[in-house]
């Protein structure tokens, strides 16, 4: 029993020392790396690929040395025992998420709820040194293509922990260095040995530096360089955003060179080719032609979609696209027509019978607008007008229906109904409909 209770009090005594400050052995690190570089200055120790590949390990054991068993979820618990006490704390706000702050010598953690959600470096042991292990296994395997295995495995190590960079880094909205971190992560996995990429890598360094040059218009240039090789590569992301990320970054630049603008719309043009749906897509073609001189005439948009449409004529996303572009140009009457067609191919499909009802409602709106505005002799031709407007509300409703049909839980569709039910409330069934509509949409918004 006094054994049991000797090692009880040993490990508490083991566990209190742990926990009192991050310690890193800075000099026998630094120590490993000067012997390094003296080995490989030795030609008959430079010419040998062991050389190189303890190289490697010692600039990487610099490189993960302040974050080693630090990971995104961690308990705060658990990080104390792992990195010992901050030496101070504090609080931020970013992105509109409150953090705890903890700072250690080497490095600064952010949690929510006690639970590590990201991180970011202060202080580095040895500057440089992914390059410089990167660089090593590179020459050693050079030096013997039989040391491919692990070099392969240093390799993915380096790749894995500059990709977790980025994660964490996007949390605090560090996105030049998430994007950067992201890169590195890339360019590792396209050395030869590597063997395999994973081109998301790349897409998100783009699309990162797109958020950034909002802040910092010289990240659109790297934004640009990151989206066109993810492109080349033939990675798409799954609706097609990466031609508006990169549209982007090139009319970012038009101030330094009005070539970018043609660009930005040829990046625009590509990607509609591609994903006539795409409603940012849409949007970004629609903001070039009728915010920018000499770019073309919207209209060209829907020759554009026509042209594709006469080789698939039951192509939906086409009929999508083109339905929208002349909502943009709000000539709702085409765009109602483009939409029919859309229903007509594919009935089931939400959106469809949404945006259809929608139209409708938008064209009622403008309408009513224009009748408010004018100046009647007589109650008639007032009534006469209204009873076309309502005639046109009259006409989402089915629609809107239907969509909430397919998408019960659609809260947009419940508010629709709810407004235009209630407006026609004086028409035969509607003052019913505007109850059950206002029911639902209590019911989705949960008010009692």
């Amino acid at each position: 029993m006094k054994k049991l209770i000797l090692l009880a009090v040993t490990a508490l005594f083991c566990l209190s020392t742990a926990v009192q400050a991050q310690k890193i052995n800075e000099e026998s690190i630094l120590a490993k790396i000067e012997k390094s570089d003296a080995d490989i200055a030795n030609v008959k120790k430079s010419a040998k690929a062991n050389t190189w590949l303890n190289r490697a390990k010692a600039y990487m054991e610099a490189v993960t040395a302040p974050t080693i068993g630090v990971f995104e979820g961690m308990d705060m618990q658990l990080l104390k025992l792992t990195l010992g006490e901050a030496t101070s704390t504090g609080a931020e706000t970013i992105n509109e998420v409150a953090y705890e702050t903890f700072m250690y010598p080497y490095l600064v953690i952010y949690a929510v709820d006690g639970k590590v959600k990201s991180w970011k470096q202060t202080k580095f042991i040895k500057e440089g040194a992914v390059d410089t292990a990167i660089a090593a296994y590179e020459k050693a395997y050079e030096l013997d293509p039989k040391t491919a295995t692990k070099v392969k495995e240093g390799l993915v190590a380096i790749s894995n922990y500059e990709s977790q960079l980025g994660n964490v880094g996007i949390a605090i909205a560090e996105y030049k260095s998430a994007a950067a971190a992201f890169a590195k992560s890339y360019a590792v996995q396209s050395i030869p040995v590597y063997n395999e990429k994973d081109d998301m890598l790349i897409y998100y360094a783009g699309y990162l530096l797109t958020i950034d040059g909002a802040s910092d218009p010289k990240s659109y240039i790297a934004g640009e360089k990151y989206l066109t090789e993810a492109i080349a590569a033939n990675y798409n992301d799954e609706e097609g955003n990466i031609y508006y990320y990169l549209f982007h970054c090139l009319y970012g630049q038009k101030e330094a060179d009005k070539a970018f603008v043609v660009r930005a719309k040829d990046a625009l043009l590509e990607g509609v080719a591609k994903y006539p749906k795409n409603e940012r897509i849409l949007d970004g073609l629609m903001q070039l032609y009728t915010g920018e001189d000499g770019v073309g005439d919207p209209a060209d948009l829907v020759s554009l979609i026509d042209a594709a449409i006469v080789d698939d004529p039951t192509n939906v996303d086409l009929w999508f696209g083109r339905g929208r572009i002349f909502y943009a140009l709000e000539d709702y009457d085409n765009s109602i027509e483009s939409f029919k067609k859309v229903v007509e191919i594919s009935p089931d499909l939400f959106e469809a019978n949404y945006y259809l009802g929608l139209f409708y409602a938008v064209k009622g709106d403008a309408m009513n607008k224009e009748v408010n505005g004018k100046q009647y002799n007589s109650q008639v031709a007032y009534d006469e007008d209204l009873k076309k407007v309502n005639d046109v509300y009259l006409a989402s409703i089915p629609w809107f229906e239907r969509a909430i049909e397919l998408k019960p839980s659609d809260l947009n569709s419940a508010e629709s109904l709810k407004s235009i039910c209630f407006r026609l409330r004086d028409e035969e069934g509607m003052m019913a409909k505007y109850d059950k509509y206002n029911a639902i949409f209590k019911e989705l918004k949960g008010i009692e």
